[in-house]
């Protein structure tokens, strides 16, 4: 489990397809210590869980390997990332830390496109567009993790929804490079889905 507090900006630094392209190994490049990182340990990677299979340091840098298998590449933005793309990266919640965000499971449920950037002069705000089964999860003051960072929903209208963002969380997160037309790696609130699928059972 998850925050959605977003606690370095990892950069991936090798990318190797296998296995006939249904998996790919990623190399990701952190500032966490590498003392800490254990094999098997989850690391949320733009809102992606993945498990670290390696780690090590490098050029006094650390790093640590990570499998993208087919469903996550087929569901996620990670069919786009390359050699260079930077990424979000939480650690997973351990007993005793503070919940700053809301309850993350790391599972991505699909892609946002971003319709419209608005720069306001204390923040920004972003109009993005979902699909009409995931926006049936989604409403005004919910909470939505946008490539692994935790924000309160601002408004909804059918499928497009709206977030604002402050600028500590735009310098500290990769949301800051986000345009017009870029995706981003959408999980809903999980009560929300279970709220909808209890509502489905009476």
């Amino acid at each position: 489990m998850f925050t959605g507090i977003v606690t370095d900006i990892g950069e991936i630094v090798a990318l190797t397809p296998t296995a006939q392209g249904q998996l790919h190994r990623l190399r990701i490049a952190c500032r966490y210590d590498r003392a800490t990182i254990a094999d098997g340990a989850s690391i949320a990677c733009n809102g992606v869980c993945l498990t670290v299979v390696a780690s090590g340091v490098a050029q006094g840098k650390t790093w640590f390997d990570v499998d993208a298998a087919a469903e996550t590449l087929g569901m996620t933005t990670a069919k786009h990332w390359q050699v260079g793309t930077r990424l979000n990266l939480e650690r997973a919640l351990k007993i005793g830390d503070e919940l700053g965000g809301h309850i993350v499971a790391g599972h991505a449920d699909g892609i946002a496109a971003i319709v419209k950037r608005d720069d306001l002069p204390d923040m920004a705000r972003f109009e993005l567009r979902t699909t009409r089964e995931l926006a049936r999860f989604i409403a005004a003051k919910g909470s939505v993790t946008l490539d692994g960072v935790s924000l309160t929903v601002n408004t909804v209208e059918d499928v497009v929804f709206s977030v604002l963002i402050i600028p500590h969380t735009l310098s500290v997160t990769t949301l800051g490079g986000c345009r017009t037309g870029s995706e981003v790696n959408l999980e809903v609130d999980l009560m929300a889905r279970y709220a909808a699928r209890l509502s489905e059972m009476k």
